[in-house]
């Protein structure tokens, strides 16, 4: 008797909290309720009013947050408990030249993708690391790794982000602590809209977007099973190791695949 109660017990999915920015929409938005409807704790960030009232009325604890604003991020921090996992889901993106963009474009999408991620990180771990257990895991992109053309500064920033987090993961090792990076296609979300107003690119992948679903997914599994990344579709992963091999055939490939003349 005391074996198969054992054995339930020990089926039972153990209840995290879970601290996840960028929830009011897309990716962020679908996990928060998948989370929720998993009997996790959640604490939902956002800048959006309805959608984060939605994710409280289905038991998410949420905070109305500008994460750009230093004092606002100071004050979250005061206000949320220690998680177990961190996801950075939040980000931006436009799609254009490099010589069409403005300094305003450059600085905001390098803020929000990258040095907000690292400056909540910085504020996150002292507790973290005092407990000696813990997941962060961010939202990357195959652009990170493989950039395409009108996308320089997004692919940038993701490209720092994935530098970040591979010194990250072996400083917090010896704290039992893990890091993961999501490096998902492009993924079905508005996202893609509002970065490319043309809807040029979003016709360019056609059939290989990602469901919001299919990240979601991989997202829990990477929260119940920790690894180093996970690249979606899996295929990714060896276009990112043929392109380390073979640089200028995959650019010569992808120019000719991404480049729509406007």
């Amino acid at each position: 008797m005391r074996r198969a109660m054992s054995m339930v017990c020990s089926a039972m999915p153990k209840v995290k909290t879970i601290f996840i920015t960028g929830a009011t929409s897309g990716v962020g938005y679908a996990l928060t309720k998948r989370l929720l409807s998993e009997g996790h704790r959640v604490w939902a960030t956002g800048r959006s009013t309805g959608p984060l009232k939605q994710l409280q009325a289905e038991g998410a604890k949420i905070i109305q947050v500008d994460l750009s604003n230093r004092k606002e991020m100071d004050r979250l921090l005061l206000t949320i408990e220690t998680p177990d996992v961190v996801i950075f889901s939040a980000g931006i993106g436009t799609f254009s030249y490099a010589y069409d963009a403005t300094d305003e474009m450059i600085e905001s999408i390098m803020d929000v993708n990258v040095v907000v991620p690292m400056q909540l990180t910085r504020r996150l771990l002292p507790r973290m690391m005092k407990r000696k257990k813990g997941h962060l895991m961010y939202i990357g992109s195959q652009a990170g790794k493989v950039a395409t053309p009108k996308a320089s500064i997004y692919a940038a920033s993701k490209h720092a982000l994935i530098g970040y987090t591979n010194a990250l993961r072996m400083e917090l090792a010896p704290f039992n602590m893990h890091v993961t990076t999501i490096h998902p296609g492009p993924i079905d979300t508005p996202f893609l809209d509002l970065a490319d107003r043309s809807g040029k690119y979003r016709t360019s992948v056609g059939r290989h977007l990602l469901t919001v679903q299919t990240v979601v997914d991989a997202i829990l599994r990477a929260i119940e099973k920790p690894v180093r990344e996970v690249n979606l579709p899996w295929y990714m992963g060896i276009t990112s190791k043929l392109y380390a091999l073979m640089p200028s055939f995959i650019e010569r490939v992808g120019r000719k695949f991404f480049y729509k003349k406007d």
